[in-house]
This record gives structure tokens, sequence and C-alpha cells, in this order.
């Protein structure tokens, strides 16, 4: 990684631990419960994705989810790239569920795809449970990253997310791009 990109990184992240500015949560779901690393074929001209693979089997209701983060994106004006680094966030953080307090389990006050915490700033329960909202404050931190179109995957998540475990992401990236070639355009 080029100094200038590491240095940002550092920035970014200092100032999401003093001021709050990104203020993430820290992955409660850092190892997947049900996810299988996979063999993945890489078309030419699509980024490789980095390390191992994991992938899950959707219910109706992440399916739903995958739909509501690319609405967002697109109602953002951002490219598919951004939904591909959103889907697979989420992935990691909630296995595109929309997870509400989990007691005991849950990380601090984390909530909804991303595992946002009110706390921190991502704003009250109700819109942090909100797919559209959640995506729509995910890609807002996601723009603040200098450079986050050309990235790495797990990079450019971490940065937004602050999360304890920083190269988790990488390993969604196949399923997300899929999913967002699948949906994109439905």
């Amino acid at each position: 990684m080029n100094t200038i990109i590491r240095k940002s990184m550092l920035s970014v992240a200092g100032l999401a631990f003093a001021g709050g500015v990104f203020a993430g949560p820290i992955a409660a779901h850092a190892n997947p419960v049900d996810a299988k690393p996979v063999a993945v074929a890489v078309q030419s001209g699509a980024p490789k994705p980095q390390g191992d693979q994991s992938r899950i089997t959707l219910n109706d209701e992440q399916t739903a989810n995958v739909k509501a983060i690319i609405a967002a994106t697109k109602k953002a004006g951002l490219p598919e790239r951004a939904a591909v680094i959103s889907i697979a966030t989420s992935l990691q953080e909630s296995k595109l569920e929309n997870l509400g307090h989990l007691g005991d389990a849950n990380d601090h006050d984390s909530l909804g795809l991303f595992q946002q915490r009110p706390s921190s700033g991502w704003g009250t329960p109700e819109q942090i449970t909100n797919p559209e909202y959640s995506t729509t404050a995910f890609l807002k931190g996601l723009k603040q990253v200098d450079g986050w179109q050309d990235m790495p995957l797990t990079d450019a998540a971490q940065t937004v997310q602050v999360s304890a475990y920083p190269d988790a992401y990488a390993q969604w990236e196949q399923q997300a791009t899929d999913l967002v070639a699948q949906h994109w355009n439905s």
C-alpha cells in the first residue's frame, strides 16, 4: 500500500476514534457461522477478490435487503462498485439480516444491516434498522474515503466501519459481486 493511502487511512481511523466521524461498529459477527470458503472463477477485467471467499445461501429477506442496498446505491448516484462494497460489508456484519438488539450477543449497541451504532452517531435505532437509511449512511461514509473506487474492497469497508477485524470483508467480495451482477438491472 502506498504511503499516501496508508497515511489517509490512518488519519481517517484516528478521526473515527477521536471524534466519532465514522465510528462504525466492531464486528460482532467476525467469524461466519455457516459460511464456507469456496473456489471462485474471476472474469477477466474484474477486480480479483482477495483471499479465500465465503458464500452463504440467501433467504427471501436477505435477498430483499440486497435489493434495498442496490436501490439506495442507485438513488445516491453511485456505481455498482459501491453496491459491491456495501453488500460485502453487510454480509460480514449481519449476513444481510436487519438485526435488532441481540441482548448480550450485541456488539455494544450495534444494529441493522451494517451493525451501525446509535451511540456513534449513525442515527437512531429506528433509522439504523431501515435498510435504505443504513445503506445511505454507509455510502455517505464511503464517499468520504479518498480513492475508495480503486482500493481493495476490504480497505474501503474497513475505513468506514473501523472494525476489529479489518480483513474480514474481503471474503465476501465474490458473492457481493455476483449479487450486484444479478440484481443491478432487475
